[in-house]
Parts: structure tokens; sequence; C-alpha cells
């Protein structure tokens, strides 16, 4: 066979590859805290086909996928006025967890609501993580409620404000105040090894290394918190559609070698039979 027809079948499976991830990333321009994934490409074994004295003669046999990673760069911050938004104008995850499974996950989706269980939630129904006390040092469900209120028995909470650094402020009918807990952050040594998960989740944490403890918003360079507002998808649209206009020439480019390979064939089958 023909290499020319092994690269060209070669690249347009993977121009196809490229394809479903430029469309994946601009399927989600407008989701909330979406990162978007770029698809790098690795030359295949050659074929050596002689030697000399300048060493030896090869020609190439296609391309593959050598990886397909994501963006962690942060997206536009859009203010939403809804007090349980968070945004991390930073490069730090929220953790949260699954109240039913116990499994942990990481997300940059803020677009969090407070349960009538004072729970911080997910619109999935995972409970955000951090420290659950005024004293900030245990880690669970971060809630919100009057808690560890001095007056817990005389006073409702009757508003709540969430800081830069997560810390949740609690204020109750009578007016007086108390800290009831605070949200953290996470980032991790390698984060390409995150995985998606579905409801804009990555799950794989042990293999992506968590960096150390979490931490407050705004320390180890992980960003501040930003209440009231959500973290939008990085995708940038203008260079999406450019590399779907290139990888649609590449492909047709592509579709031309394989013609043209075919045509040859054709040719020496029939000088064969003639």
């Amino acid at each position: 066979m023909l290499l020319s027809l092994d690269s060209g079948l070669s690249a347009l499976e993977q121009f196809q590859q490229q394809l479903n991830v430029i469309s994946n990333n601009i399927a989600n321009v407008n989701t909330v805290g979406f990162k978007s994934s770029d698809m790098n490409f690795e030359d295949t074994l050659s074929e050596t086909i002689g030697s000399n004295a300048a060493g030896s003669t090869q020609i190439g046999t296609g391309v593959a996928t050598s990886s397909i990673t994501s963006d962690f760069s942060t997206g536009s911050l859009n203010s939403t006025g809804v007090q349980s938004n968070l945004a991390i104008n930073g490069s730090g995850f929220f953790n949260v967890k699954d109240p039913v499974s116990g499994n942990t996950y990481a997300t940059q989706d803020g677009s969090f609501t407070v349960d009538p269980n004072g729970y911080l939630i997910t619109s999935s129904g995972m409970r955000v993580q951090g420290y659950t006390d005024a004293g900030l040092t245990t880690l669970g469900d971060v809630q919100i409620n009057n808690t560890g209120a001095p007056n817990a028995d005389t006073a409702a909470v009757q508003s709540y404000s969430i800081g830069t650094d997560g810390t949740v402020s609690v204020e109750l009918t009578d007016g007086t105040t108390f800290t009831r807990g605070q949200v953290l952050l996470q980032n991790y040594t390698d984060p390409q090894q995150l995985v998606k998960a579905g409801d804009n989740l990555y799950s794989n944490l042990t293999a992506a290394t968590p960096l150390a403890a979490p931490v407050a918003g705004g320390s180890n360079g992980l960003g501040k918190i930003v209440s009231g507002s959500l973290e939008m998808s990085n995708v940038d649209l203008a260079s999406q559609l450019t590399a779907l206009i290139t990888t649609q020439s590449a492909y047709s480019a592509n579709s031309k070698v394989i013609t043209t390979s075919d045509d040859i064939l054709q040719t020496l089958i029939n000088m064969k039979q003639g």
C-alpha cells in the first residue's frame, strides 16, 4: 500500500478528533467555569527505505494524537448579585463533596446555592468544603445557619456574606454577627491529570496531587474569592473559529491525498490488467 494512503488516513482520523475538541469548546462557550481543551499532534514511526553515508533515509507514515490538554487560565468574571455565587480570581479550585457517596471533586463553577438545611451546594447537590466552625479548625461541609452563635436559641439568620478569603460571616435577627466557617481553595501539582466528570466537576484528584491542605482564598497564589460573581468559560471564540477553519482545510487537503493515492493505485491495477 502507498505510504501516502496511510498518512492521509491517519490525518483524517486525527483531524476528526481535533474537530470534536473544537466543537466541544464552542458548545461550552457560555458554560460557567468551563476550561477549553487543546489537541496536540505527534508524528508516527517513520519507515526506513535506505541508508547512505549521510544516514538513514526515512519516510513518515502519518500523524497521531500526543495529548489533549486543558487550558486552566482564568475566565472573565461576571457579576450576578447572588450572594452564594462565588468566583475565583486566580488558579484555585473549590472542593465539593457528594453527601451520598462521600466522593470529593474539584470545580471552578461557583454557581452555588444554599439548601433548606443551610448547606452551600452545587447545582447537582454537592456540598462545598471548608471550615465548619467559628474557630476555623474543623474541615467539612460549609453550612450557613446560627450554629455556634452565642444567642443561637433566640436569634435566626437574617443575612450572610462571604469574604475574599472565603470567611462566612452571618448576621442574626438581633443584629449580632459571628463567623460561621470558611470556604477553602485547593490546587494541584499536575492539574492535567484531573478528569472531567460532568456537571463541571473534576475527579482523579489524588493523581493530580493536591499541593497541600486546602487554604483560604488569597493564600498560596490560588486567587481571591469574589462573592456575587461567577467565572465564565475561558473559551476564546475567535481563536476557536480560526482553528475550525484551519482544521477543515487540513481535512480537505488530506482527503485529496487519499483520492490521489487511490487514483495512482487504480492506474497501477489497470496497467497490470492491460
